[in-house]
């Protein structure tokens, strides 16, 4: 009976020990190629470390493979084959002084792997955050008006489109859509700025046009020679039954009103472009049900071949269904410039529709 057992003792050490060796050629080459392409000692000695290992292994199984097999046939004067089992063990002594340090190399490349995907995580991240401050995906929920935008961002996170719409008073509602030339991390920077300090201007003063003054005089004082913000306000007052807007070069925003449809054209040039730039704002009447749809120059720009959509293309979509909830219709310009234009989008688009309800 024991020279049976002995015998399947040996061949599964034997079958362990071609198993550990493949692993040790595998481990082996692996070695090889990190100390050729690799200038990183600690890696290269944590990968002969790994080899070693495996080999040391399969050595260990090799030879109670070949113990097993002596004493199965030679009885107890082969038992002494176990012996050179003590080879490994020697072995293990030898090369095991260094375990501790290979532990703590594993452990400080392991540190440095998780912070480099904490850190591609948060890079990553960043700039989603940064465009929900700029281009918000929803809205307040705000007494007497229903609410709509979309934006889609161009070839990058970091643009400059941005939108706002908040209350400046019980009866007064702000509606702010902007674009920064350029893109990337300054348009980005250019556009917070301007939005979170137009917030302050439009607080100071009643007239859209005076806050864009202010904004363009301390935009200004950056010396940002290359860039320029197109912005239009619009300021809805319930109380009074009007709307009153302001336009710094921004491309005609449009009104739904008395069943027409009127564009708001800019009143003023480019921020940034002068900086004693003056504005002017228009009044009209604002009734229930009134609409008014602002965007950026991406939405009009779509291209297909050398047609652009439009601003025309653009009215005559409002004008097929005025009556649509906002968050719809600012869907469905964006679907039809796409389907308009026969290459992608790449420019950033922001649309921003606000009715008094």
């Amino acid at each position: 009976m024991q020279t049976p057992l002995l015998v399947v003792g040996a061949l599964l050490c034997a079958a362990a020990a071609a198993t550990w060796g493949r692993s040790a050629r595998q481990r082996y080459r692996i070695a090889q190629r990190v100390a050729n392409h690799l200038d990183n000692p600690d890696a290269s000695e944590l990968s002969h470390a790994t080899f070693v290992k495996d080999a040391l292994v399969t050595v260990s199984f090799g030879l109670a493979a070949l113990a097993s097999l002596v004493t199965a046939f030679a009885g107890e004067r082969g038992a002494a084959s176990f012996a050179v089992l003590a080879v490994p063990a020697v072995g293990s002594l030898v090369i095991g002084r260094h375990f501790p340090r290979h532990a703590r190399l594993s452990q400080a490349r392991w540190d440095i792997e998780r912070r480099a995907e904490e850190t591609l995580s948060q890079e990553e991240l960043a700039p989603r955050r940064w465009a929900e401050r700029l281009a918000p995906q929803t809205l307040p929920s705000i007494p007497g008006f229903e609410l709509g935008q979309v934006y889609q961002a161009g070839t990058g996170l970091m643009a400059g489109d941005f939108y706002d719409v908040y209350p400046l008073s019980g009866t007064r509602l702000a509606a702010v859509i902007g674009d920064v030339t350029g893109h990337g991390i300054e348009a980005s920077i250019t556009a917070f700025q301007a939005k979170y300090l137009l917030r302050v201007f439009l607080q100071q003063f009643r007239d859209p046009a005076q806050a864009l003054e202010q904004l363009n005089a301390q935009m200004s004082a950056s010396e940002r020679i290359e860039e320029f913000i197109s912005l239009c306000v619009v300021v809805f007052d319930t109380q009074a039954g009007t709307l009153r807007y302001a336009s710094a070069g921004h491309p005609a925003a449009w009104l739904w009103h008395n069943r027409d449809l009127q564009p708001l054209r800019a009143t003023g040039p480019l921020l940034m472009l002068d900086p004693s730039g003056s504005y002017f704002s228009r009044e009209v009447a604002l009734d229930e049900h009134d609409l008014v749809v602002l965007y950026t120059d991406g939405l009009a720009e779509a291209r297909s071949g050398a047609e652009l959509f439009g601003e025309e293309r653009i009215a005559s979509a409002i004008r097929r269904d005025p009556g649509s909830e906002p968050t719809v219709l600012c869907k469905d310009l964006l679907e039809q410039a796409k389907d308009f234009a026969n290459t992608p989008v790449t420019d950033d688009v922001a649309i921003l529709a606000v009715r008094r309800s």
